[in-house]
């Protein structure tokens, strides 16, 4: 497994929101090598999510109607989260968190669309383009250990990302600390 120090986040992709008041919808594309089968048990498998995502989960989220307990890294308790939609290898929603998954020549087209806070879109940001990183690399077989939270914003490239990002969307840089409401 590569050590998490030796990674570096590539420039900021291409990503957008939907303004709606204080909660701001983030829109992140990212194509995979990989087919949308694949990807899915990535996106619904709790021991594959607790390799790459910023979170970890009681139970699998392949199935509508399930509901999991949903911790965020660095979140003092769990979140009881239910999944609303799954169409494998389709479409994945759960609380506040849309997955579409598009076959793509040989991989997958992955979009997610996330509720955030407007104060934190940016970090939002910042923060998923490093687990989607994370996940290529699980998906790739050249696994690195997760970078999420607290270490993710002690990575290199953290502030830099978090400014693209801010610029992308038109937001300022936040201040303080991301779990700050």
């Amino acid at each position: 497994m590569t050590e998490p120090q030796l990674y570096e986040p590539g420039p900021a992709a291409l990503a957008r929101v939907l303004k709606d008041g204080e909660k701001w919808t983030l829109i992140l594309v990212r194509q995979l090598r990989h087919s949308p089968e694949k990807v899915w048990q990535a996106l619904t498998d709790p021991a594959q999510l607790r390799e790459w995502a910023p979170f970890v989960v009681d139970g699998n989220l392949g199935t509508v109607g399930a509901t999991v307990n949903l911790t965020w890294v660095g979140a003092p308790k769990p979140l009881e989260t239910k999944v609303t939609r799954a169409d494998a290898p389709e479409v994945l929603e759960y609380g506040d968190i849309r997955w579409e998954l598009e076959a793509s020549g040989s991989g997958t087209r992955l979009t997610l669309w996330h509720s955030i806070d407007r104060r934190f879109v940016a970090w939002g940001a910042a923060g998923w383009h490093i687990s989607f990183d994370v996940l290529d690399h699980l998906l790739n077989g050249t696994p690195i250990a997760r970078i999420a939270g607290a270490d993710a914003m002690k990575s290199a490239g953290w502030q830099r990302l978090v400014a693209e990002y801010a610029k992308q969307f038109g937001s300022e840089t936040p201040k303080g600390r991301a779990n700050e409401s």
